[in-house]
């Protein structure tokens, strides 16, 4: 494992995503409800769930379930006899996790990067916990690295380990060039793989999105769950009425001069416009976009949003 812990929000190592495994244990991506399907057993998920595999046919036992007697078999056999179904386990997860330079700001608490790395964990270690094979995807401006799904404790820790390596290598000096395409090469690379039943977790604040980026979030919605988790800072979304700042992007710098009115508006309406775009396509396509910032805790809002994410989809 690399680095130390307490980086103070600024970086994250792999020893502090590993720690976070303790408060996974609550969250959930399987909000489930009373079903009214009579052979679907009694509770649906707000998810797609798993299937089910024929396993055996059996002697009818005292407390089994009549609905799952197979009528023709007893008829045959002129004694009662069940088919027996064994859940499929085969779900792979796969975690889009961004650390280019553009998730290296932070007001409050943390950097997004940051926030990134702890909510990607976080689902990572959930994934696991419920039997899931689990894996994913970690960029910045550099190229992008990846993990093969599996289902064991490894594969989460070296998941973190490569979160770890991107994360501690953002600093404000960066003097390379900005991606803001990679968001949508990671998506190919993802929807070349993920042809139906994954669970796929993007976790960005989604600098370059465009009219791709919908496209393909749009197509892998369609045979796998698709859940998004829009990282911010609510630094721009509540601006002081004075005083400048100095921003920067890579070897880029700029002053906002907050004083001036005119400058404060139009940051302000970008903020708003960009964040609003964002959160519409929820509606559009069908899938959570859930709104993370890196000021507040992640597991606690994690767990919340989750929450609220899976009554929405019920109360459709």
């Amino acid at each position: 494992m690399s680095g130390a812990a307490g980086t103070g929000g600024v970086h994250v190592t792999t020893n502090e995503l590993v720690a976070l495994e303790g408060r996974a244990r609550d969250l959930s991506f399987v909000q489930k409800a009373r079903s009214h399907q009579q052979l679907a057993g009694r509770m649906q998920s707000s998810l797609r769930g798993r299937g089910l595999i024929f396993e055996e046919l059996r002697e009818y036992l005292p407390g089994d379930d009549i609905r799952s007697i197979d009528w023709r078999v007893t008829a045959r056999t002129t004694r009662p006899v069940v088919r027996v179904y064994a859940e499929e386990k085969e779900r792979p997860a796969l975690i889009l996790v961004d650390q280019r330079i553009n998730m290296f700001f932070g007001s409050r608490r943390s950097m997004k990067s940051v926030a990134a790395a702890e909510a990607a964990m976080l689902c990572a270690w959930r994934i696991l916990g419920s039997g899931d094979r689990v894996g994913g995807f970690v960029f910045d401006d550099e190229g992008i690295s990846e993990v093969k799904p599996h289902r064991s404790r490894n594969a989460v820790i070296a998941l973190a380990n490569r979160i770890s390596e991107k994360n501690l290598a953002l600093n404000a000096a960066y003097a390379g060039t900005p991606a803001p395409g990679r968001l949508d090469e990671v998506l190919h690379r993802v929807s070349a793989v993920a042809h139906h039943d994954h669970l796929i977790v993007v976790v960005s604040d989604f600098d370059g999105h465009g009219a791709v980026t919908r496209d393909i979030l749009l197509q892998m919605s369609g045979g796998n769950d698709v859940i998004c988790l829009l990282v911010y800072d609510p630094f721009l979304l509540e601006l002081p009425k004075s005083g400048d700042i100095v921003v920067s992007k890579g070897g880029l710098q700029a002053e906002l001069l907050l004083a001036h009115g005119p400058m404060r508006d139009a940051v302000d309406r970008f903020a708003r416009d960009r964040g609003r775009e964002l959160m519409s396509w929820q509606r559009e396509l069908g899938l959570p976009m859930l709104p993370v910032s890196a000021a507040e805790e992640t597991a606690p809002q994690l767990r919340r949003l989750l929450e609220q994410s899976a009554w929405r989809q019920r109360r459709r």
